[in-house]
C-alpha cells in the first residue's frame, strides 16, 4: 500500500517537471529561435520490498536541437541558418554562447550586433564591422558581406555544436555548450539566407496537448493518492476498534 503512495508521489513530482517545460515552451513558442525544452524520464526499481517496485525520476531535461520555420522579412539583416549550424555572439562582458536568432542591427561603434545587442562573430571569432552609409549589405549563403563599391566587409560564421554536448540557456534564444564548437568549412548543407528569420521549434498544437495529458495524468495519480491514505485510515480504525 505504502508503495503505491511513493509511485504516485514520484509521478507527479515528475509530471509536475514535465508541465513546468510545457509552460515555457508555450510562452515562447513566438520567440526567434527558440530551443523547446524537453524532459527524458529514467525508471527506477526498488528492491526494498518483497516485489519489485517502479518509481518515475524527477526527469532530466534538455533542450531540443530540431530545426524551427523560416519566415521570409525582406530585411537584409534578417538572417537564418540553414543546417544545423549557429551564429556565435559575444555579450559586453565577452561571455561567448551560439545562437539561430538572426535579427540583427548595426550598432553604434558600426559592429553587426544581435537586437539585444550582443556582437555577432566572424569565422575566425572576430566582430563584423559594417558601413551604415555603404549601402545596403549583401550576404550569401557562406555568409560573406559585400557592400555597394567596398566590396567584401567581413563573413558572419557559422559554427557546429556536437551532438553529444550538454547545452545550456543563455540570452537571445542562445545556448552555451560544454564542448567546443566546429567552423563550419563547407556550406553545401549549412548555409546563411538573408531576409528570412527562424521561428521556434515549438508546435503549439502538440504543447498544449501535452499539458492536457499531463493535467489528467497528474489528477490521477492525485486520487491514487487520496485512495491510499483512505485505506490506511480504513485500516487504523479497524485495527483500533479490535485492540
Amino acid at each position: 500500500m505504502e508503495s503505491a503512495l511513493y509511485v504516485a508521489l514520484s509521478a507527479q513530482v515528475a509530471l509536475s517537471n514535465r508541465l513546468e517545460t510545457v509552460a515555457r515552451n508555450v510562452a515562447n513558442m513566438n520567440t526567434a529561435g527558440y530551443r523547446a525544452d524537453e524532459v527524458k524520464f529514467a525508471e527506477l526499481v526498488s528492491k526494498a520490498a518483497q516485489d519489485k517496485v517502479s518509481f518515475s525520476t524527477g526527469g532530466e531535461k534538455y533542450i531540443s536541437r530540431q530545426y524551427g520555420s523560416l519566415n521570409k522579412t525582406d530585411n537584409p539583416l534578417d538572417l537564418a541558418v540553414e543546417g544545423e549550424a549557429w551564429f556565435a555572439i559575444r555579450d559586453v562582458n565577452g561571455n561567448l554562447s551560439y545562437t539561430r536568432d538572426g535579427r540583427l542591427q548595426i550598432g553604434n561603434d558600426g559592429t553587426l550586433r544581435t537586437l539585444t545587442g550582443q556582437q555577432i562573430l566572424g569565422a575566425g571569432g572576430q566582430p563584423i564591422a559594417l558601413d551604415p552609409d555603404a549601402g545596403t549589405p549583401l550576404i550569401t549563403q557562406s555568409g560573406e558581406i559585400s557592400q555597394g563599391e567596398v566590396g567584401i566587409v567581413g563573413q558572419v560564421g557559422l559554427f557546429l555544436i556536437p551532438d553529444d554536448a550538454q547545452l545550456t540557456r543563455a540570452e537571445n534564444s542562445a545556448v552555451i555548450p560544454d564542448k567546443p564548437v566546429i567552423p563550419v568549412q563547407t556550406y553545401d548543407t549549412n548555409g546563411v539566407r538573408q531576409g528570412y528569420v527562424e521561428g521556434s521549434n515549438i508546435n503549439p498544437v502538440r504543447e498544449m496537448t501535452k499539458m492536457i495529458m499531463i493535467s489528467r495524468a497528474f489528477e490521477s495519480a492525485t486520487k491514487m493518492i487520496d485512495t491510499s491514505n483512505e485505506s490506511q485510515e480504513k485500516a487504523i480504525r479497524e485495527l483500533g476498534a479490535t485492540s
